[in-house]
C-alpha cells in the first residue's frame, strides 16, 4: 500500500510540474470575448499538448497514448488539471468521452483502430441524438435510416448537437424500424460530417455563444460498415454513450468545481461580504455537497470498473451534479450583486466556471436537460433502483374525458 501511495504521489508531482511548465499562460484573458476561430485554434493547440503528454486519455485502455491508468491515477490527473485551472477541452468533449467509450465497448477492432486513432490526431466528434420532438424522450426519435444494400440512407433533423459546426464525425441515432417497442427500432451509426446532404446550422444562445447546432440530413448515405452494434440495437449502444457523460466526465467536472470554489470566496471579499454569516453558512454547505458529489462519482466508477454497476446508478450522479452545479452558480451570482448580472463577455473554454456568473448560472440549466432531463433521471432511479411501479394512468370519469 505504501508503494502504491508513493507511486501516486510521484505521479501527482509529475503532472503538477508538467502543467506548471505547459499550461497556456493568460488563457482566460485571451479567451474572454474572443471569436470562435481563436477559440478553436486555442483548443486544438492545448489538446495536442495534452495528447502528447498522455494526459488527455488516461481513461483509455493500455495500448493507446496515455491509456491504461487506474482510477486513482486518473483522479490525480483530473484533480491536478482542475487545480491548475487549465482550459476545458470543450471542443473535444464528445471525442474523448462519448465517442471513445462507445467505440471501446461496441466497435470492431478495425473500427476502433480507425476512429480512436483519428481522435488522437485531433478529429472532432459531435452527437446526433436529440431531435425537436425527441429530446428527453429519446426513444421517440424520428430520423429515418433506410437500408439499401450496403448503405443506410438517412433523412431527418437533429438539434442541440454540441460543436457540430466543427465536427468531423457524428454519433448518430436513427430509426430503422417502427414495429414493436420504440427502443427496439433504433440503430447507431457513425456519420462522416463531410458527407453530401448534411447541413449544419449553429444555434445562437442567450449568452451570444453558439455552442450548439442543428443538423439537417437529406438523403445522407452512411455505409453499413459504420454501424455500431446490430441493427435495432442502438438503444443499448446509446446507454454506453450516456453513461460516459455521467461517469468520468462528471468526476472531472466535479473536481473542477471543487477547485473553483475560491471564485466565490474572491467575490465575497470583493463585495465586502467575507464575514457574512449567512453566505459563509451557504458556502460551507456547498463545499460539503461538492465533496459528496466527487465521492458519488468516484463510487460509481469503482462499481462500473468492478462490473457491479446497476441501471440507474449513472442517473444518480448526473441528477446530483445538475443540482450542485445550480447551487454553485446561484451562490456566485448572488454574492456578486448587480455587477454579476452583466454577461456581455465570458471566457470560452472555461466550462461551467467561466468567471462570468450570469453566463455560468444560465448554462447550469443545460445540465437539467442534456443527456436526459432531471425528470427522466428520477423516473429511471425510481423504476430501476428503487423498484417502484410505474404510475398508473387514471381514467377520467364518464363524461369528463378531454
Amino acid at each position: 500500500m505504501t508503494f502504491i501511495a508513493d507511486q501516486n504521489q510521484e505521479l501527482r508531482h509529475k503532472v503538477r510540474n508538467w502543467l506548471s511548465a505547459n499550461a497556456p499562460p493568460g488563457w482566460r484573458a485571451a479567451m474572454t470575448g474572443c471569436d470562435q476561430d481563436a477559440f478553436v485554434a486555442a483548443q486544438r493547440h492545448w489538446f495536442a499538448k495534452l495528447v502528447a503528454a498522455g494526459y488527455a486519455t488516461p481513461h483509455w485502455p493500455v495500448g493507446w497514448q496515455g491509456g491504461g491508468r487506474g482510477l486513482a491515477e486518473q483522479k490525480i490527473i483530473y484533480e491536478e488539471i482542475a487545480r491548475a485551472d487549465t482550459p476545458r477541452l470543450i471542443l473535444f468533449f464528445v471525442s474523448l468521452y462519448h465517442a471513445a467509450s462507445t467505440l471501446l465497448e461496441w466497435a470492431s477492432e478495425a473500427q476502433a483502430r480507425e476512429h480512436l486513432s483519428g481522435i488522437l490526431r485531433g478529429e472532432i466528434w459531435c452527437q446526433g441524438f436529440s431531435e425537436p420532438n425527441a429530446g428527453s424522450d429519446l426513444a421517440s426519435l424520428r430520423t429515418r435510416g433506410e437500408r439499401r444494400g450496403e448503405i443506410y440512407v438517412v433523412n431527418g433533423q437533429k438539434i442541440w448537437s454540441t460543436m457540430a459546426q466543427y465536427a468531423d464525425k457524428c454519433l448518430l441515432l436513427v430509426r430503422t424500424s417502427t414495429g414493436g417497442a420504440k427502443q427496439v427500432g433504433i440503430t447507431y451509426l457513425i456519420m462522416d460530417m463531410k458527407s453530401p446532404g448534411i447541413k449544419v446550422r449553429p444555434i445562437r444562445q442567450i449568452t451570444g455563444d453558439e455552442e450548439f447546432a442543428e443538423i439537417f440530413l437529406d438523403d445522407v448515405e452512411i455505409p453499413v460498415a459504420n454501424r455500431l452494434g446490430g441493427e435495432g440495437e442502438g438503444w443499448a449502444v446509446a446507454q454506453s454513450t450516456l453513461a460516459s457523460e455521467r461517469g468520468l466526465t462528471l468526476l472531472e467536472l466535479a473536481s473542477r468545481m471543487r477547485g473553483a470554489l475560491w471564485r466565490i470566496s474572491s467575490e465575497m471579499a470583493r463585495m465586502g461580504r467575507g464575514e457574512d454569516p449567512l453566505i459563509l453558512r451557504e458556502l460551507g454547505k456547498l463545499r460539503t455537497e461538492i465533496d459528496a458529489l466527487v465521492a458519488l462519482a468516484d463510487d460509481f466508477l469503482k462499481r462500473r470498473i468492478a462490473g457491479e454497476e446497476q441501471v440507474g446508478d449513472a442517473s444518480v450522479v448526473k441528477l446530483y451534479y445538475a443540482r450542485v452545479l445550480r447551487a454553485y452558480t446561484s451562490l456566485g451570482l448572488r454574492v456578486s450583486g448587480l455587477t454579476g448580472q452583466y454577461y456581455g463577455e465570458f471566457t470560452r473554454g472555461g466550462g461551467q466556471e467561466t468567471g462570468n456568473w450570469a453566463v455560468d448560472f444560465m448554462n447550469s440549466y443545460a445540465w437539467s436537460i442534456a443527456g436526459g432531463s432531471d425528470e427522466i433521471q428520477r423516473n429511471i432511479i425510481a423504476e430501476r433502483l428503487l423498484d417502484m411501479p410505474r404510475e398508473p394512468k387514471i381514467p377520467f370519469p364518464a363524461g369528463m374525458a378531454g
